[in-house]
């Protein structure tokens, strides 16, 4: 396993690091024990970072990270997200961030993540989204450092807003966060034109989520696949998109052709190619998909070649998680 810096916050973490949404629920039918096992393989094999999150099953993921690290002697960091006060997810123009991420709000909720978690202090706390509209007077963020400074977390980040990434540019350039989390993978290229040229920089740790495009672009799926009612990709890839991305990804498929990587270990090789990116998190649900992820470390990088012809997969779809 390869460590990189995550930004300036003093953790070296695993490049190929754990996404704990599954394990919360969300995704289908997911056994406590299973999550377990799969989290103790993942560090046996370097993992040495955890994102969650507060809605991932209300506090169930964190709590079973909690459970694994008083097993383990390694020294595991973890990140963790505040999400807004009730609203609309994506908070709206029209939302003051007085409520939605009111002081008393996010000392109560971030309280709540110290006892899921089972800690004294957070390694890294996110707020779980944002909006532009709060870039002018940034407030939250100089609430996180009050309470970065009486030792409740040690590092502060930002999770971007699916349909606007880049308005947490403003936030890296005003030294606001040590990390930004965003969604970068073959399809969703935007990033590189700006917010991640910005990261590097700015010295802000990035943390990639959605390397697989939720799950299409593993190159798994067929026309025929069916979601469980309870997994949001039944929503995610609605009407034509499952089909409309599975051809795109057979596309792929050809191109990368002579690589010496099956579609998934090149999804994620792709994301660790850019020099900004501290680290990817794809979702571990079982012991399997914790050894074939971490196995992806200790492969070779990809050639130029093929990287170049990855930016004939940019595909400018607008944003799908609304599920409408």
């Amino acid at each position: 396993m390869i460590y990189r810096k995550l930004g300036k916050t003093g953790i070296e973490a695993s490049e190929i690091s754990f996404g704990a949404w599954a394990i919360g629920g969300g995704w289908g039918e997911q056994s406590d024990e299973e999550s377990l096992a799969a989290l103790h393989k993942a560090i046996d094999l370097g993992v040495r970072f955890i994102d969650t999150a507060a809605g991932y099953g209300d506090g169930r993921s964190e709590q079973v990270i909690a459970k694994v690290l008083k097993e383990r002697s390694e020294e595991v960091a973890v990140a963790t997200k505040t999400p807004p006060a009730a609203g609309p997810w994506p908070p709206s123009p029209y939302c003051n961030w007085s409520d939605r991420y009111s002081e008393e709000y996010l000392r109560g909720n971030i309280e709540e993540r110290l006892r899921c978690l089972d800690t004294d202090t957070i390694d890294l706390l996110q707020l779980h989204t944002w909006t532009r509209a709060w870039n002018r007077d940034p407030q939250p963020f100089l609430i996180l450092q009050k309470l970065k400074e009486e030792g409740k977390i040690r590092s502060v980040g930002i999770s971007t807003p699916e349909q606007d990434q880049n308005s947490v540019i403003d936030l890296m350039k005003a030294g606001l966060v040590d990390t930004v989390q965003v969604i970068y993978n073959i399809f969703e290229q935007e990033p590189a034109a700006e917010l991640l040229p910005v990261a590097e920089e700015c010295g802000v740790g990035v943390i990639v989520r959605v390397a697989f495009d939720e799950g299409s672009l593993t190159g798994k799926f067929t026309p025929e696949h069916q979601f469980a009612k309870d997994d949001f990709r039944a929503n995610y890839f609605a009407g034509d998109r499952l089909g409309r991305s599975i051809q795109r990804v057979d596309a792929i498929k050809a191109n990368i052709e002579g690589s010496g990587l099956t579609m998934p270990q090149f999804a994620l090789k792709y994301v660790l190619s850019h020099p900004a990116v501290s680290c990817v998190i794809p979702g571990m649900r079982s012991v399997r998909q914790a050894e074939l992820n971490c196995a992806v470390s200790d492969l070779p990088g990809i050639a130029d070649e093929y990287l170049l012809k990855m930016r004939d997969h940019a595909w400018n779809r607008g944003v799908w998680y609304s599920g409408k």
